[in-house]
């Protein structure tokens, strides 16, 4: 679903920022990171088979993570010590929350990971959704809280986290790299692409922005408040065209 809806007093709905966390928000992959150093020696066969296509992310992170060397605490160090966010990531946060803006990382990754550089980088009321894990006589648990009903054996749904979103009212800004973001940009106002999901996105003719960082995410967010704030006539109009423009293919 694309949002139609008004909900602000300019006649325009109102923004949201979400972004997927692992090679998105976070400038590494950070569950891959907590698989080579504490992982059992087979888990990148059982990343193959999701590759292949006989496991799907749900069941490959479970069985990744089921053998892992390391209790809950020993990984946040290891993510705090090792992960940062993505250029700008910091600065968006700012933006949205000085000016009312709802953002929030969407990740069918584990909290427990996503927390600790949030954490690490100040930033620990970012909302997020996500895998909700506990750690219990040595062993993690999963509650999968943000899924299709009727479709939970496929985990979270960023898709549906998307649509939550707009069925508020909310014109969402959302940005990511792989597979399992295609079908939050298949419903998104807007997406920032980058690595496999811009590859995906091309294939399906599903309009995206390039994605390095958050530089033009931030600055796209900035010109759609402001045009808002400020009617669509005049410079505001040719800033709202230049929106309209960043729903089109872009070379990477």
């Amino acid at each position: 679903m694309k949002t139609t809806g008004a909900n602000s007093a300019s006649g325009r709905p109102h923004p949201a920022v979400l972004t997927d966390f692992d090679d998105t928000a976070a400038a590494q992959n950070v569950a891959e990171m907590l698989l080579y150093q504490f992982g059992a020696p087979d888990w990148q066969d059982v990343r193959q088979r999701f590759r292949d296509g006989e496991i799907n992310l749900k069941e490959y992170q479970e069985i990744a993570f089921r053998d892992i060397r390391a209790d809950r605490a020993t990984m946040q160090s290891y993510v705090k010590d090792h992960a940062n966010l993505r250029p700008f990531f910091t600065e968006l946060w700012s933006f949205c929350q000085a000016n009312g803006i709802p953002m929030a990382v969407v990740s069918q990754g584990l909290d427990f990971y996503i927390e600790a550089l949030l954490e690490r980088s100040g930033m620990s009321r970012v909302p997020i959704y996500a895998v909700d894990t506990e750690f219990i006589a040595g062993k993690i648990s999963y509650r999968y809280n943000h899924a299709y009903p009727g479709n939970e054996s496929q985990g979270n749904s960023k898709g549906f986290v998307v649509e939550s979103f707009q069925e508020r009212g909310c014109y969402v800004f959302f940005a990511g790299d792989g597979q399992s973001d295609l079908e939050a940009a298949r419903v998104a106002d807007v997406t920032y692409a980058h690595r496999t999901l811009a590859d995906l996105c091309d294939a399906e003719s599903i309009p995206f922005q390039p994605f390095r960082d958050f530089g033009g995410m931030l600055l796209a967010v900035k010109r759609y408040t402001e045009i808002g704030s400020n009617g669509t006539g005049g410079a505001a109009g040719r800033e709202e065209a230049g929106l309209e423009e960043a729903g089109r293919n872009t070379e990477l």
